[in-house]
């Protein structure tokens, strides 16, 4: 049973990018004056109904934190997961090429936010790329996001949030069903051609959905030139299944893959320690992840319990291309398996009382097995590896306490978490030690939050938050080179970061418009980071060592818009956007800006979006200068990034029924549509170069439903 308030106009907010603080006032103060429209309003294509806030379906307007909700259906069929996140208030990209595009939520990354694939963490190790580049857009419905603290649903590392990939649901059907869609999509700027499609089947006690996409993307084209190894070639499908036990009773299973080839990473580009070398590049000829789920939903005595046991492994061939030598000079195998479970039970005291009672559990292991060449020059190989059968084990109890009042939701939450991480051997050679490797660290976790629903238009809300992160089996065992140039030094007994956020914020929906407006402090201490220490190891290689930093701060403000236009311009269904994001992050320790901290940037939109017939929308999105570095933590590696704006154009037609689909549609985006050439602050650079966002690029696709 879920308990839920009346529901809201549930039209949702955007899957494009919405503006800037000053117009969006002046925007605000206009939609809550606009009439409401005649004709159905503008097309939003989404419900404002998250899983991920709340652990349960809820309306955005009923939850206390800033949340967002991409359609992963409306993108092209050829691009990454990371790439739907630029542009969005309070986000931005981290990368090191076209398919490593990692998710940042108010400037933290990668393990510091949760990676979820229908609700099941995605663990592993990230040196280069991008664990969101592990889903394909093809195979998914949307991409659920929760900033700000999440530990107490989450567990480890939800100090940023959480990014929950969200499939196709198998659904039962009173009678025999049978439903799906289609996609492809091809590009100009890297030659790209990709497609997917899922077929659902059902009927009243059975449920399946199944789903393949592929992928072919080249190098991409830059104003000054071609970006060489840029390209991949990407495969995934889908399996699930449903089966209804009894009435209210179901048992769910999840099976999902996706196997990658040929994958360069262009921002790993360092010189090697031996001029002969020449520069050595990450790669990944090969890498794949595996998920397998079985789940049961059903109503137990005057509540539901949820449960869920499943399997997540990711593979990957990591290896360092010599340009002088022409060969791979370093060479390593690894797979990361995560085993888990988890349990939630939710009831109901009374009508307007939830409780949530759950308990999570999960073991992460990896054993590396690398090897290089020692001397540089020579033939011989000796095993590097840079840890040995490390493990992290992570055990959670949390409760979530929702009480409605007649205009207020009220959210209390708190966890609590054992961690341990362990290791056969930290390090390989003369160097290797399996002394002090064990490590267990508690963690409690809480959270308050309050929102009042003084009517559809103005929601203001309050939240109040703690969230951790335990350092992952890099940070805490790896004794070995890595593709950023540097020899890191893992340290098994860092502490966990800790953080404590505070959130205001003022959101609204309904035909007239809506918008979302927040302004955040977030402190951690014992942030975990690899210092630059300007020294050298015996191969010449500069040092990284991992550590604990006394405290960093984030402040910042986001907000988003939609503003529908109709009444005033000819034609109908115009509608304006936009979007805003201010961050500015501090090192205490050192009393410097945070290291890669995105810089601010702004959108704003217009276009008209009809359920039928010719649609539009053009956009200009401008990034401030980013000239707060970390000199002293990153010992002067991080480069000062020019501002930039750059301008897309899209454009379709949506035909509705047609040549036996129940819809159709055609379009065509004009990506930087003047070519300008620039490059992000937060994409990892070559060193002596520069690697550039792609040039002026046009991507074509074909849709459908059937």
């Amino acid at each position: 049973m879920h308990l839920l308030r009346p529901a809201l106009p549930t039209k949702s907010l955007f899957a494009l990018p919405p503006l800037a603080l000053a117009p969006l006032a002046l925007a605000v103060g206009a939609a809550l004056s606009l009439p409401a429209q005649a004709d159905g309003g503008a097309a939003f294509d989404l419900p404002s109904v998250t899983v991920t806030a709340k652990g349960y379906e809820a309306d955005e307007l009923d939850t206390p934190s800033a949340t967002l909700r991409l359609d992963a259906t409306q993108a092209p069929a050829t691009q990454s997961v990371g790439s739907l996140f630029r542009g969005q208030p309070g986000t931005a990209v981290h990368g090191d090429g076209s398919w490593g595009q990692n998710p940042v939520l108010r400037g933290l990354k990668k393990e510091s936010i949760v990676l979820q694939v229908d609700g099941v963490r995605l663990n592993s190790a990230q040196p280069q790329g991008a664990l969101a580049s592990f889903a394909s857009l093809g195979l998914l419905d949307s991409i659920e996001v929760v900033k700000g603290p999440g530990s107490v649903l989450h567990g480890s590392g939800a100090l940023g949030g959480a990014v929950n990939l969200r499939t196709p649901e198998a659904e039962f059907s009173d009678r025999p069903s049978i439903g799906g869609r289609f996609s492809t999509s091809a590009g100009s700027v890297d030659d790209s051609v990709g497609g997917g499609a899922i077929l659902q089947l059902a009927n009243a006690d059975h449920a399946l959905v199944l789903g393949a996409t592929g992928r072919d993307v080249g190098d991409y084209d830059t104003p000054e030139g071609r970006v060489d190894n840029s390209g991949f070639e990407s495969g995934a499908f889908l399996l699930k299944y449903a089966f209804r036990l009894a009435d209210g009773h179901r048992l769910k299973l999840n099976v999902q893959g996706q196997e990658d080839r040929n994958v360069w990473y262009p921002g790993s580009a360092k010189p090697g320690p031996n001029p002969a070398l020449g520069t050595l590049t990450i790669h990944s000829p090969r890498q794949e992840r595996e998920l397998y789920e079985v789940a049961y939903e059903g109503e137990v005595g005057p509540g539901t319990l949820e449960t869920s046991l499943y399997r997540q492994e990711v593979f990957r061939q990591i290896r360092a291309w010599s340009s002088g030598l022409e060969r791979n000079q370093v060479w390593n195998d690894v797979t990361f398996i995560t085993d888990g479970g988890r349990i939630q039970y939710r009831l109901p005291l009374g009508e307007r009382h939830l409780l949530t009672l759950g308990v999570e559990a999960w073991e992460m292991t990896g054993d590396p097995e690398r090897f290089q060449y020692t001397p540089p020059l020579s033939d011989n190989a000796v095993a590097t590896s840079p840890f040995r059968n490390g493990v992290i084990e992570s055990r959670g109890v949390f409760l979530q306490d929702e009480i409605i009042f007649d205009d207020w939701t009220l959210m209390l939450g708190a966890r609590y978490d054992s961690v341990t991480g362990d290791a056969d051997v930290k390090g390989s050679g003369p160097n290797a030690t399996s002394e002090g490797l064990r490590n267990e660290s508690d963690t409690l976790s809480w959270s308050v939050g309050a929102i009042y629903n003084a009517s559809p238009m103005l929601n203001p809300y309050v939240s109040l938050g703690s969230a951790y992160r335990a350092p992952d089996m890099r940070e805490r065992f790896e004794d070995a080179a890595r593709g950023d140039g540097y020899f890191h030094i893992g340290n098994p007994q860092l502490d966990p970061e800790r953080s404590t956020s505070l959130e205001l914020g003022l959101k609204g929906r309904s035909e007239r418009g809506e918008y979302r407006l927040a302004a955040f402090h977030t402190r951690i201490d014992d942030y975990i980071a690899g210092r630059i220490t300007g020294a050298t190891n015996a191969q010449n290689q500069p040092i990284k060592r991992t550590e604990n930093l006394d405290r960093v701060e984030i402040q910042g403000v986001e907000a988003g818009f939609v503003l529908p236009l109709d009444g005033r311009l000819a034609g109908g269904h115009w509608q304006l956007d936009g979007s805003l994001t201010w961050l500015r992050g501090t090192n205490k320790q050192d009393d410097e800006p945070l290291y890669q901290v995105p810089a601010h940037e702004a959108t704003l939109g217009i276009g008209q979006q009809p359920q039928a017939g010719f649609h539009w929308h053009a956009q200009v999105r401008g990034v401030a200068s980013q000239d707060r570095t970390a000199d002293i933590f990153s010992n002067g590696t991080e480069r000062t990034t020019p501002g930039y704006a750059t301008a897309d154009l899209g454009l379709g037609w949506r035909f509705g029924p047609a040549a036996g689909l129940s819809s159709l549609e055609v379009g065509l985006e004009v990506n930087n549509l003047f070519d300008r050439g620039y490059r992000e602050h937060l994409i990892d650079q070559p060193e002596g170069g520069e690697l550039l966002a792609p040039g002026r690029g046009a991507v074509a696709t074909l849709r459908g439903r059937f």
